[in-house]
């Protein structure tokens, strides 16, 4: 799905704000693999395999999202650095993993995480002292957004979920992880 801004990713429609599940005429009840927030846009996986979310977003197996980021000034040389060492970030008590940077224009920049902070790439964007103005998040592991418009959503491939299952062999899923140490059923 591509999660226009404005939209948020929860079940919860206690502040009265729009959700990706208002928007989504899907036919079985889904569930968002990760999240943008309210202001970010982008491809937004959408599924009732629970497996699967756990592993593609389980930080400790590196997966990759890349996102184009549009900011309010001309980007330095030093500021792309910084971020693809990694950025302390105050609030959060942590720094950010090293991560791949490329400029994109004279104000936006292509970034490739492994890692899923709360509003990570605006902190690290802030941290630098730049604001962020347009977040799009283009790829999630071998999934890419292409051309959905905002709201449209399409299926996975049976191609792209191959590749999704290669990708994803030995990835840990800390739920089943816990469930097969009580000898539940996954």
């Amino acid at each position: 799905m591509n999660k226009p801004p404005g939209v948020v990713c929860t079940t919860d429609r206690r502040w009265g704000d729009t959700t990706v599940y208002d928007i989504l005429d899907y036919p079985k009840r889904v569930f968002s693999i990760g999240r943008l927030d309210k202001d970010s846009e982008g491809l937004l996986l959408m599924t009732n395999y629970g497996d699967i979310l756990n592993k593609m977003m389980r930080a400790g197996n590196y997966h990759e999202k890349e996102y184009v980021v549009t900011v309010n000034r001309e980007i330095r040389p030093d500021f792309l650095e910084a971020l693809s060492r990694g950025v302390y970030l105050e609030e959060l008590g942590v720094t950010t993993r090293p991560c791949q940077v490329f400029l994109a224009g004279k104000n936006r920049f292509r970034i490739i995480l492994t890692q899923g902070l709360n509003r990570q790439i605006r902190r690290m964007c802030a941290a630098q002292g730049y604001q962020v103005v347009k977040l799009v998040r283009v790829r999630v592991m071998n999934i890419e957004l292409g051309d959905l418009k905002p709201g449209e959503y399409r299926p996975v491939s049976r191609r792209e979920y191959a590749r999704l299952c290669e990708l994803l062999r030995g990835s840990k899923n800390p739920g089943a992880d816990r469930s097969a140490k009580k000898g539940k059923r996954t």
